[in-house]
């Protein structure tokens, strides 16, 4: 007697039509993503596609975005990838109605929709709020490098330009002089030039290790004009900055909140308006900058998040190309107004975050800030506060002061467990390792597609609560 299985035909085909719901797990995030891209205000991007009616009908702009924000969330950002998806992960499947978008045409949705995309994460950031995951008791500010899609070795300062353009063109000098002899001899005889060159050449082509030369040299002098170009932009806009400063009293009557401009790297330059020496421009993305990670140095961006400690949700994010974090303090504590509508009780953030200037603002807004006057090494402990409170103190001391007390260590002490397990878990578990697009604007839609889905997460998890 032989031992009976379960029946087994993996080549069986359907003898009815499945159902997709039958595919996965009741309350997948699958299903949950497609309940909510339903309930989005997506005009932004449908209006895209009512303009013209003619031609061969587009994939549904829904379902390219619920595949989008499951991609993203599940840590699979490339298009290719994520149209081999569609084949072999079943999750995939059922957001695609079982169609197979071709990875060009996702590529081209997110290049397309960008800048929609990226204002979903205000509308996500709402429905988080509804379900009471944002109150915004204390919000922690903290930021993070994060690799562009560019090499550090691609970078280049306007010193070396300058000696590799000299190198460049006197090589390109050489190899021409070069060319021009071995030509002369090549025109002597057809049959000396076919013995040499070969049956099917003309003769008169540029050598290969010309041609390379003076393709450098062709970036080489693009890149030294744009740094040249944007130094200079730089100086007039800082000659130009005081007047600028007197015209601008007549506007304070706008309506709405003000929100502060995020920072922006400048090219260094001279008086004179060149770039200094250690200028650099990247060749692959010249919008990224050496940013210092840790004890290493990356070529890449500074993306910055404020989060609530109430459920780690992001309630602003931003990301740009100036490598330290003092100038974001009050754009980001800005734009958690704009967000939420109301300022937080209390903002924390590390000593890269500490100015006078900084604490005077987040006061201003009436917020209460614990913001660290400076690092402790490792085992220090702070200095213990007795006493009354000195008169004539300084801002910066008076921050120090007020972090030394036993109520203000236990309010920054949540600093860290507030923000960074939010980097920790979109680098580790989500295997965020650089951006895949390139340019400053591309890359603040990519991180704020990034911080959508980190959220829409959280919002799962309290609905599977």
């Amino acid at each position: 007697m032989s031992k009976t299985y379960r029946p087994y035909s993996p080549h069986q085909s359907f003898l009815l039509p499945p159902s997709p719901h039958d595919w996965l797990p009741e309350g997948h995030l699958a299903y949950f993503i497609l309940d909510l891209v339903a309930e989005l205000d997506l005009s932004p991007i449908l209006s895209h596609y009512e303009r013209e009616l003619r031609g061969f009908p587009p994939h549904h702009p829904q379902m390219m975005l619920a595949l989008l924000l499951y991609a993203y969330a599940s840590g699979v950002p490339s298009s290719r990838r994520i149209e081999r998806k569609t084949y072999e992960d079943v999750a995939f499947r059922v957001i695609a109605g079982g169609t197979h978008p071709d990875h060009t045409r996702i590529s081209e949705f997110r290049r397309i929709h960008l800048k929609a995309i990226e204002g979903l994460f205000v509308q996500v950031l709402q429905l988080c709020s509804k379900a009471g995951l944002v109150k915004l008791g204390h919000v922690a500010i903290g930021g993070t490098k994060v690799k562009a899609n560019a090499s550090k070795h691609k970078a280049m300062s306007y010193e070396r330009m300058q000696k590799q353009e000299e190198e460049l063109e006197k090589k390109v000098a050489e190899l021409k002089d070069k060319a021009k002899r071995l030509l002369d001899i090549a025109e002597t005889t057809d049959a000396e030039e076919d013995a040499r060159l070969g049956p099917g050449v003309r003769g008169d082509e540029l050598p290969k290790e010309l041609r390379r030369s003076q393709d450098r040299l062709e970036r080489t002098r693009a890149a030294k004009a744009a740094l040249e170009a944007e130094a200079k932009a730089n100086h007039e806009r800082k000659k130009a900055a005081p007047t600028a400063e007197k015209s601008t009293g007549d506007d304070d009557d706008e309506p709405g909140p003000q929100v502060s401009p995020l920072p922006s790297h400048k090219v260094p330059a001279n008086a004179d308006g060149n770039p200094t020496p250690k200028a650099q421009r990247n060749f692959t993305d010249p919008d990224s900058r050496i940013q210092k990670a840790g004890t290493n140095y990356v070529q890449g961006y500074n993306c910055q998040a404020a989060v609530d400690a109430k459920s780690q949700v992001i309630v602003a994010q931003a990301a740009t190309n100036q490598p330290p974090d003092v100038q974001h303090l009050a754009p980001m504590l800005d734009r958690v107004i704009a967000n939420c509508g109301k300022a937080p009780k209390i903002l924390s953030a590390d000593a890269g975050y500490f100015s006078e200037e900084n604490v005077r603002a987040v006061e201003g807004r009436g917020v209460d800030p614990y913001i660290a006057t400076g690092r402790l090494k490792h085992g220090e402990k702070p200095p213990v506060v007795r006493g009354r409170k000195p008169a004539h103190m300084t801002t910066k001391q008076r921050m120090a002061r007020k972090l030394a007390t036993k109520s203000g260590a236990n309010v920054y002490k949540q600093r860290k467990a507030i923000v960074e397990p939010v980097f920790g878990y979109i680098k580790e578990a989500r295997g965020l390792r650089s951006f895949l697009l390139r340019s400053l604007a591309k890359v603040q839609g990519e991180w704020s597609l990034i911080c959508t889905t980190h959220n829409l997460l959280k919002l799962f998890a309290a609905a599977a609560r």
